[in-house]
């Protein structure tokens, strides 16, 4: 786990990602590094990063990297493939479940009854949720699990080159940023890496997508998507590099906030970690032990679902 990590809302109008690294590494003028995979074919764009910055800034290449494995080791492309395709085969099955588990929670939480009849069953259903996510978290593990131990990703010369390149740009370096886009394709080509191994507990700065995959569990939501309402999913466990913690960006336009009993619900169900909104300006600070937070950030509050400011 970090010791020393800042998350961020977007940056894309905003931008505080200057304040967050003078905050973490005010004296060191070594270069940074930067994971832009989540942009995928737009990784190499970070002009306007740079601008913002003002300093140098080494990016890893990371998406591009993993597409010069793929020319080179069809094997392991295509065992990646079939991987994708085994979990999102498993996501649509836990969703059909959670479906059927959190109408009725929901609803136990619009009724106005005996209280003393009432929350024994809200407990209940809700602990019937949670079940479920931990049980897709484990399943998920368990696939990557069987991967790792097949296919030895890291131990395949294309995938060496590529590791290698990137330990020598971190040697380099004073602080990782890690920035947004796809969190799947974020979070599975850092892991084919494992960069924050060859990172170690140095300061990290992300946002968006890259928040979300610090933490100990991703979480996909939107209330109201193209396709339809649906309710808040795990995808799978991050990489846990921070404290209880779920990264919630854009959450403004993506939650109905205003609706208390829902935004009391996804509380409770991710406590005791803290659902953050990372809008715009949010930036919450992790030393190791706790978090802290600057004026304006906010957290949804367990006890009525309110949006709830934070400060250090």
């Amino acid at each position: 786990m970090l010791s020393s990590a800042i998350l961020l809302g977007p940056q894309r109008r905003v931008k505080t990602v200057c304040d967050a690294v003078a905050e973490l590494v005010p004296q060191d003028r070594r270069p940074l590094a930067a994971i832009t995979a989540g942009w995928e074919e737009r990784e190499p764009e970070t002009d306007e990063l740079v601008a913002h910055l003002g300093r140098s800034l080494q990016n890893l290449d990371v998406w591009a990297r993993v597409e010069r494995i793929f020319a080179s080791d069809s094997e392991l492309f295509e065992a990646m493939r079939g991987r994708h395709d085994t979990l999102r085969k498993m996501q649509e099955l836990y969703r059909m479940r959670l479906l059927g588990l959190m109408d009725p929670l929901l609803e136990l939480h619009r009724r106005d009854d005996d209280p003393e009849l009432l929350e024994p069953e809200r407990a209940e259903a809700l602990g019937l949720v949670r079940a479920l996510d931990t049980e897709h978290q484990k399943r998920v593990a368990e696939v990557h699990r069987r991967f790792e131990a097949k296919w030895r990703p890291l131990e395949r010369p294309a995938v060496q080159r590529e590791r290698d390149a990137i330990a020598r740009q971190l040697e380099q370096a004073s602080c990782l940023l890690i920035a947004g886009g796809h969190v799947g394709v974020l979070l599975h080509r850092m892991r084919l890496f494992d960069v924050l191994g060859l990172w170690g507990d140095r300061p990290v700065i992300a946002w968006s997508a890259g928040a979300m995959v610090l933490c100990e569990r991703i979480v996909l939501f939107h209330d109201s998507p193209p396709q339809g309402s649906n309710y808040p999913e795990i995808m799978e466990a991050g990489f846990g590099a921070v404290g209880a913690f779920v990264a919630l960006p854009h959450a403004i336009h993506r939650l109905r906030l205003e609706d208390q009993r829902s935004m009391g619900v996804l509380a409770r169900r991710f406590a005791p970690a803290h659902c953050a909104l990372l809008d715009r300006g949010a930036h919450f600070q992790w030393d190791g032990r706790e978090w802290t937070a600057t004026d304006g950030s906010r957290v949804l509050d367990p006890t009525d679902g309110r949006p709830r400011e934070v400060s250090a």
